[in-house]
């Protein structure tokens, strides 16, 4: 019966999205903790082989996680779109923060300044003083902040995806 079929076929669904769910949950905090190690360590060695590792290289590297993420656990061009705006803006709103204070990147993981390309003497040049004060071109983040937003990004959709689910059983 065509009933019993969608029922079936929505349950499986179901569990299947939760897989994903707990795919996206666990291979997040494998990204973040890569993110760790990669702001602590400058060089790696594997065997005989010392990789030294500049901010590039780490990037590069937390890039390829973040699209191995997007292609086991989603594949959408939404999720992939939502996940890079959410890569580039992310870090950007964390801007206040650390001009304010609140916190600040450890040493050795502060390797960009976003702000820095800004000319003098326009009105994003007074806006930008206004709001973070007169060192803003100062402010740094680290460049490997952005592909954890990613994952979390993919995370919350995943998430999104099962609870949707959920509720639609009911």
């Amino acid at each position: 019966d065509e009933d019993d079929f969608n029922e079936n076929n929505e349950g499986r669904n179901t569990q299947q999205l939760r897989n994903k769910a707990l795919l996206a949950v666990s291979s997040t905090a494998a990204i973040i903790k890569l993110s760790e190690v990669l702001q602590t360590h400058a060089t790696f060695q594997l065997g005989a082989i010392v990789l030294n590792m500049d901010a590039g290289m780490k990037l590069q590297l937390m890039a390829l996680a973040d699209a191995c993420q997007w292609v086991i656990l989603d594949r959408t061009p939404a999720a992939l779109i939502a996940a890079t705006v959410t890569a580039f803006g992310g870090p950007l709103s964390e801007l206040p923060f650390v001009s304010a204070g609140f916190w600040e990147y450890i040493p050795q993981a502060a390797d960009y300044t976003p702000l820095a390309m800004i000319q003098p003497g326009g009105a994003v040049e007074g806006l930008l003083s206004s709001a973070f004060g007169e060192n803003y071109r100062d402010l740094t983040l680290s460049s490997i902040t952005g592909p954890c937003y990613f994952a979390v990004t993919l995370d919350a959709i995943a998430l999104a995806r099962y609870f949707y689910s959920m509720e639609e059983e009911k």
